[in-house]
């Protein structure tokens, strides 16, 4: 499912590489069958705000967005086990499911990074595909949710997800939710964050990255970038994510 490794590149922090790739892109978006055209036409307006623009204004507003607390946190996993050690178990079962689908991580991320996932999904067929994202549609709607809440264009990625797993009615529960909700981006809370002890795990050697140092490189590549040729591996159940 082609759109979603778009979707992938537009959550991804911004990059040069990726704006090479901007006019396929576009046309990728337009061929969408999908989600609905007012989605295609905000999907679109999205890549234009990302790469028309000054692309270090757009890394700056990427990185207050998604690098500053945890209720913003790419890492789906993190929603669903925090910081305690399931988690790590959780990564290793899910890494170990793209090794034996033929999904090589040639990234700097960990394996429950959603754009990396999402990667993952695209070369999938499109019922599974959908049938995780339906997997982790209540963390999805979360976050978009939070992004409507800060005016952020970005939430149009999260509810053009919701669309393709067939759970567009997530997002108006989670806007309830996080109403009102403490922001956990001021300089006391990232305070108060910092001050937390940082969990490792051990032999697996899948430690936490800190919030500051999640996506910075704009040059840590997405897995295969924009190789849309893939054909789908042989699906495995989800692992490690409650269902919705």
């Amino acid at each position: 499912m082609q759109i979603l490794q778009v979707i992938a590149h537009l959550m991804h922090y911004p990059s040069a590489e990726v704006s090479q790739h901007q006019t396929d892109m576009a046309m990728l978006i337009s061929e969408s069958r999908e989600i609905s055209p007012d989605q295609r036409a905000e999907l679109l307006a999205l890549l234009n705000e990302i790469y028309d623009a000054d692309l270090m204004d757009a890394q700056e507003e990427y990185g207050l967005l998604f690098d500053q607390g945890r209720s913003m946190s790419l890492h789906v996993f993190e929603h669903v086990h925090g910081e305690s050690r399931d988690r790590g178990q959780a990564m290793v079962d899910l890494m170990s499911i793209y090794e034996q689908n033929g999904f090589e991580m040639d990234s700097k991320e960990l394996p429950d990074y959603l754009p990396l996932f999402l990667e993952y999904l695209a070369r999938q067929p499109d019922l599974i595909a959908r049938e995780w994202l339906a997997d982790v549609g209540h963390i999805i709607a979360r976050i978009g949710a939070r992004l409507i809440e800060r005016e952020s264009s970005y939430n149009h990625l999260f509810t053009a997800l919701l669309t393709i797993a067939g759970k567009p009615e997530l997002l108006a529960s989670e806007l309830v939710e996080v109403a009102g909700e403490e922001p956990d981006n001021t300089p006391e809370a990232l305070d108060k964050e910092w001050e937390e002890v940082a969990v490792t795990w051990g032999a697996d050697n899948l430690s936490c990255p800190s919030m500051d140092n999640r996506n910075k490189a704009a040059d840590a590549n997405l897995s295969q970038p924009l190789n849309l040729t893939d054909a789908p591996q042989h699906y495995n159940p989800p692992v490690g994510v409650p269902a919705s």
